[in-house]
């Protein structure tokens, strides 16, 4: 595709799925800006779970090696009970073998600052909070608080769970008549989720810190409606995460408290002091002495400003697109695959025309929604564990006292979507369980090739 008829691609949110969208469309030099909303780039959050799914790409992007210097490798999960009783442990080492890469634990933060690593700094525009969204001649136009407008043949939402580009799309499918009745339903909220990460702490005091390995350890409530959880890194921090488990009581109680704080930012400092409040006293698997450290003993090791509360929706949406605007999601590893198999698609489009615009989402939301409402299935089903009825009970002596070689081929499956960039160089596939397979990156790899053979003929 010729310089002109490249699209130029409006990306709202400078979060994870944002900024791995912008450091792909550098690659195909595809022009782009990303709108975020806040004053300073910075992301808070506790730890993350990377992989086989994106390790492959981040190969390809040339960071792997910073990726694998910055984590800290796990093996396993080492659940327990409120009594602080361990379950047997959920041994990860066999995808090693499965899907040729380790699991590592990253900071949100440290991964977020790899990430924006790769995106120039004038790609990113600050305090652009955006208010309008049109369309017309073949063009898709935003104009943020400040009166600017900016022009762009697609537009992308990577604003997370409250996205405004979703909010103002799907305002005008409804007046249309277009909007799914399931896409206007209020957005179910099940759980409020605490998260933080301690300032670097002296690993003699927290010989914890000592290991090689992180250290990955939950605690399931069963009398009480929490989870928490709470992880080593490589930077010599414990992150942290605690999780209230909502009725349709506390979730209605919850929505409508944060409306009246008029706060629907997502990563917002609001009401996380109670919430630090109610479980402070919880025990966590890690010694201390004679004694278990508390979370309370976390809370007052984490500077304030790294501690927020988030309320986590369960909901997949039908309506990824419309028009030129099109939604990725909102979790870590989720967004960026879906930035993934945009930017696929969008190397291999022949011209910025409205109708192959169109095609292209069409084919997004083709391979994308099956696997976000895989995943979202996957997680209600493992979430029975927390029942406090026989459900509950089985599901926990299930999840406890699986087979190897059950648990193994559930891993297996659980690490198959495993995409690479089709636009670069391959990386060799890894491991004896095959990946499943990805049409975005086959498209692009088939063009990628084409022009590598018209090069040499050159």
């Amino acid at each position: 595709m010729a310089a002109a008829e490249k699209p130029t691609v409006l990306i709202v949110g400078a979060g994870l799925g944002g900024l791995m969208l912008g450091a792909l469309l550098e690659k195909i030099n595809v022009p782009y800006f990303i709108f975020e909303r806040t004053s300073a780039i910075k992301s808070l959050g506790s730890a993350i779970s990377i992989g086989s799914p994106v390790l492959a790409l981040f190969q390809q992007l040339g960071i792997y090696e910073e990726l694998v210097s910055v984590g800290l490798r796990y093996t396993g999960i080492a659940a327990h009970k409120e009594n602080l009783e361990p379950y047997p442990l959920q041994d990860f080492t066999p995808l090693d073998e499965l899907t040729g890469y380790s699991q590592y634990i990253v900071s949100r933060p440290v991964l977020y600052g790899l990430l924006l690593k790769q995106v120039p700094a004038h790609r990113v525009l600050l305090k652009k909070r955006i208010l309008t969204i049109s369309e017309e001649d073949d063009k898709v136009t935003i104009q943020a608080a400040d009166n600017t407008v900016y022009e762009g043949d697609l537009l992308v939402g990577a604003d997370g769970a409250y996205s405004a580009v979703r909010q103002r799309l799907y305002e005008k499918l409804k007046i249309k008549g277009l909007l799914p009745e399931t896409d206007d339903e209020e957005l179910p909220f099940n759980c409020t989720c605490l998260v933080g990460q301690t300032e670097p702490l002296d690993i003699e005091e927290f010989p914890i810190l000592k290991n090689t390995f992180s250290q990955f350890l939950t605690v399931r409530g069963i009398d009480i409606p929490y989870t928490w959880v709470v992880f080593t890194t490589a930077q010599r921090q414990i992150c942290w995460m605690i999780i209230h488990h909502l009725t349709k009581t506390t979730s209605k109680a919850a929505i409508d408290q944060r409306f009246r704080n008029n706060d629907n930012s997502e990563w917002g400092p609001h009401a996380a002091k109670q919430m630090c409040d109610e479980t402070r006293d919880f025990k966590t698997p890690i010694r201390d002495g004679d004694r278990f450290l508390t979370l309370g003993d976390l809370y007052e090791r984490t500077p304030q400003d790294l501690i927020s509360k988030v309320m986590l929706e369960e909901k997949v949406f039908e309506t990824w697109y419309h028009g030129r605007t099109v939604l990725i999601g909102d979790g870590a590893v989720a967004a960026m695959h879906d930035a993934l198999a945009l930017t696929n698609l969008l190397y291999a489009l022949p011209s910025k025309t409205s109708a192959e615009i169109q095609q292209i989402l069409s084919e997004y939301q083709e391979e994308r929604r099956p696997l976000a409402l895989a995943t979202f299935k996957s997680s209600r089903m493992l979430s029975q564990v927390l029942r406090k009825d026989f459900v509950g009970w089985i599901a926990r002596l299930i999840s406890t006292n699986m087979p190897a070689w059950l648990w193994r081929i559930f891993l297996g499956r659980a690490f198959a979507n495993r995409p690479q960039a089709g636009f670069m160089e391959r990386v060799e596939t890894k491991g004896s369980a095959p990946p499943n397979p990805s049409p975005s990156m086959d498209k692009a790899r088939a063009v990628f090739e084409e022009r590598k053979r018209d090069a040499v003929l050159v």
